[in-house]
């Protein structure tokens, strides 16, 4: 009798926790159901299945990457294996490359075809460029990412070469002979063609390299998490997928905050340990990153005036794809592809600009245009609006000439510090939202923010762009739209790794492929930055975002010719 009363007692006991467990996991649901309720589909799993919250914790889920799962049409799929297969770069023999068979520029030299001969004014130069390894052995195999330019340093001339991997450890440079004097030739090996094929894989396999973050705020409550196009584990997450564009971007899911609760976004921070101890070797500033390769004779030739000089035929090209596309002279860029007019004053900009709205689009160095025209003339004032620095929105205004100017930088991926969630615009969305017309100006640049991941994801952002410029062009054809390519910058080993300028060549290359027949203009920051006599940096100094703005300018004021 006493055991069944003790039995019933334990039982009754038993049933009361069990009871607490059941109304504490109740309570659990019921606090977060509502969190679900705000963020409805943002929060997505495997498949695409939002699943309830109790089995979350038991879902596998795989990396989610966008990119790979977007629907093409057959045309977009053509296009996107047509532009892949133009910048494919060549393979590496098979096996393993040790180090000392690795591409040395010191070994390495380059010859002037023909140094003695007679050359013109518009003549063709040509150098023989021929590698070799540590071990001084002449190369077998091509794939070394070089650059190369003419200079004449008293006249403060300069021009980029085209430059031909023949994929047998020789290389061909063609310049054209553009000014009078005496014309050096530099070549430097930027990459070994074995650092080429471990940023290859780091684009393909490390898209995260560069990680982003957003912070997500209730009340005095706040959470930050990680975030970028794809998102390796099983956590939840966050779909901020635009739904206009179809634009990927993805944050882990916070603990306790809805995803609808973000507030801003951030760069997060730059991963380490990337490389084993052997492919580092491929990556050293004063051995091979953008180390000179000497010549093994004269590295000048003297280029005579012509004897009936045609400076239009010289200096301008009716294709506008020429090579190279300008060319420095007493440190002012001479298009060989349309005809320049030099600003050098204040009035002759707020002549060309007045009643003119002018949009940029882009990363910082587009902002540089913004900060450029903001210091330079006098009437046209920057409005506060309260924006971060250096990330903007920016606005600029001359209300005596009628000018408007505005920075807004492009949506994510982008390494700013912190930009509110309200202002991340996608520059397609800002396109679709202007009237456009005759007065109306737009200039765009995004290449930057983008080298650490595939291309896909590049292609897809440049296709959206420019079907909004198709439909702006449809509805309001006299709009101007000029767009801004890469340029040129300092690299050393972990830099290398980010912003390569053999990444950026190759998303410029993709960008220019895709906007070729599309009624825009390029202002070609890229060779304006190689053929210049200063140090490469990321953010060219304000010498040569003057001749960007002189090219820009011509475009928007054209000489009468």
């Amino acid at each position: 009798m006493w055991r069944d009363s003790f039995r019933l007692q334990l039982f009754c006991l038993l049933m009361a926790v069990l009871a607490i467990v059941v109304l504490v996991h109740n309570f659990f649901q019921l606090e977060h159901l509502d969190d679900d309720t705000v963020s409805g589909s943002n929060w997505i799993t495997e498949n695409n299945v939002q699943p309830s919250l109790s089995h979350t914790t038991k879902t596998a889920r795989k990396p989610y990457c966008a990119y790979k799962q977007q629907t093409l049409s057959r045309r977009e799929q053509a296009e996107q294996e047509s532009l892949l297969a133009t910048i494919q770069w060549p393979n590496l023999p098979d096996g393993k490359i040790a180090f000392v068979q690795s591409t040395d520029p010191a070994h390495s030299d380059f010859v002037i075809l023909k140094p003695r001969g007679f050359f013109q004014v518009g003549d063709q130069l040509e150098v023989l460029v021929r590698m070799k390894d540590f071990q001084g052995k002449p190369k077998q195999y091509g794939g070394d990412y070089l650059q190369a330019r003419i200079h004449s340093p008293l006249l403060k001339a300069g021009a980029t070469g085209r430059i031909v991997d023949c994929q047998n450890g020789l290389y061909k440079v063609f310049f054209t002979l553009l000014w009078p004097g005496e014309v050096k030739v530099s070549v430097w090996l930027v990459h070994p063609s074995e650092a080429i094929q471990v940023l290859q894989r780091l684009r393909e396999e490390r898209p995260d390299r560069v990680y982003f973050k957003s912070s997500f705020k209730s009340g005095r409550y706040s959470e930050t998490t990680k975030c970028n196009v794809c998102l390796p584990g099983d956590l939840p997450v966050c779909n901020f997928t635009d739904l206009s564009t179809g634009e990927p971007w993805f944050c882990y899911k916070p603990r306790k905050l809805p995803c609808a609760s973000r507030i801003s976004h951030a760069k997060g921070g730059y991963q380490k340990g990337l490389l084993s101890q052997e492919e580092s070797l491929f990556f050293q500033s004063d051995v091979n990153i953008k180390r000179p390769i000497l010549s093994s004779g004269p590295d000048s030739v003297i280029a005579k005036p012509k004897a009936f000089p045609d400076s239009s035929s010289m200096d301008r090209a009716e294709d506008p794809t020429a090579s190279p596309s300008g060319y420095y002279f007493e440190d002012q860029w001479r298009s060989r592809t349309h005809w320049i007019h030099h600003f050098n004053n204040s009035e002759d900009i707020t002549k060309c600009l007045q009643g003119k709205v002018i949009h940029l689009f882009g990363d910082s160095t587009i902002r540089q245009w913004f900060e450029y025209l903001t210091a330079f003339v006098p009437d046209l004032v920057e409005f506060n609006l309260g924006s971060p620095k250096n990330v903007g929105p920016f606005m600029s205004v001359d209300l005596k000439h009628n000018i408007l100017l505005k920075f807004r930088c492009h949506g994510p991926p982008i390494r700013f510090s912190t930009v509110f969630s309200s202002e991340l615009r996608y520059i397609a969305n800002e396109l679709n939202g202007i009237v456009g017309g005759r007065n109306t100006v737009i200039a765009i640049t995004i290449w930057s923010h983008f080298s650490t991941f595939p291309l896909e994801v590049y292609i897809q952002r440049l296709r959206n762009i420019r079907r909004s410029i198709l439909q702006l062009l449809d509805r309001s054809p006299k709009t101007l739209i000029i767009l801004r390519t890469a340029n040129v910058q300092e690299l050393g080993p972990e830099v290398s790794l980010f912003n390569s300028d053999w990444y950026s060549f190759q998303l410029d290359s993709v960008m220019r492929k895709m906007f070729s027949g599309v009624a825009v203009h390029f202002v070609d920051a890229w060779e304006m930055s190689l053929a210049h006599y200063l140090p490469h940096n990321l953010h060219p100094k304000e010498v040569i975002v003057r001749n960007q703005i002189d090219v820009f300018l011509s475009y928007v004021c054209p000489l009468q010719t």
